[in-house]
């Protein structure tokens, strides 16, 4: 095996296991069903609050830690092989062209939404995505949840369906076919198909920025944009609407 066949060997390997690392704390919450006396004990942590209120700081606590700890993992592993974010030929975009790029990209997937929004309207679709009121519903009883929201999530999942999946994929097919299907991957996962169009719109776009700029920095910096952003307008509704 010639070195850099192995240093592609390896820098897939690398990709696997972030991709796994990924998929055992997306389903780390089964860990509450199938231990016997887990879930029971970690709600006394909760006590003196409703029982609806102790499983959602439950729920809200367990996703920030398995996001942390998984944060924590993909970076360990990612960092024993330095090839692991040589996706594109060319030269990389400067920081401050990417962090530029991460702020203009926000925008685009604003923009890219409410084009999606104006689509599904025409199809009969309504507005309002249950997996982002879901998400708010917990976030607003337990604050702690603006962390793997805001911050954590979008960092692993710009590793996961832009680096692994998309960067994967584009080193044997063009920009499209690698943008849609990690597109609708990213899509799926969200669980929330009625409005599949809008979470598919805004993985192309995340991968365009990552094409664009050869930084993962950049997607990474429009997604948390875009997280912020919702989460800020969602936990001030009542506030706007006064």
């Amino acid at each position: 095996m010639t070195s850099r066949s192995s240093d592609k060997f390896k820098t897939q390997k690398t990709a696997f296991y972030v991709l796994i690392t990924y998929i055992i704390c997306q389903l780390s919450v089964l860990l509450l069903i199938f231990i016997p006396g887990l879930k029971d004990s970690l709600l006394q942590l909760f006590s003196g609050m409703s029982e609806q209120d102790q499983l959602i700081k439950l729920s809200a606590w367990w996703s920030t830690i398995s996001f942390a700890v998984a944060f924590i993992v993909s970076f360990i592993l990612i960092s024993r092989n330095k090839q692991f974010w040589d996706v594109f030929k060319g030269e990389k975009a400067s920081i401050g062209a990417s962090i530029g790029w991460g702020i203009i990209g926000f925008f685009l997937v604003f923009l890219g939404q409410t084009i999606g929004a104006y689509i599904e309207l025409a199809l009969g679709i309504d507005m309002g995505s249950e997996n982002t009121e879901a998400i708010m519903s917990v976030t607003k009883v337990a604050p702690i949840m603006i962390i793997a929201t805001v911050l954590l999530g979008p960092i692993l999942e710009e590793l996961v369906f832009r680096r692994v999946i998309f960067g994967s994929i584009i080193q044997n097919y063009n920009f499209w076919i690698a943008s849609i299907i990690s597109a609708i991957v990213f899509a799926a996962i969200h669980m929330d198909f009625t409005h599949i169009l809008l979470y598919t719109i805004c993985g192309m776009i995340f991968a365009f920025l990552y094409h664009k700029t050869k930084r993962l920095l950049t997607p990474i910096i429009a997604h948390i944009l875009l997280n912020g952003f919702v989460t800020f307008i969602q936990m001030n509704a009542d506030k706007f609407q006064i």
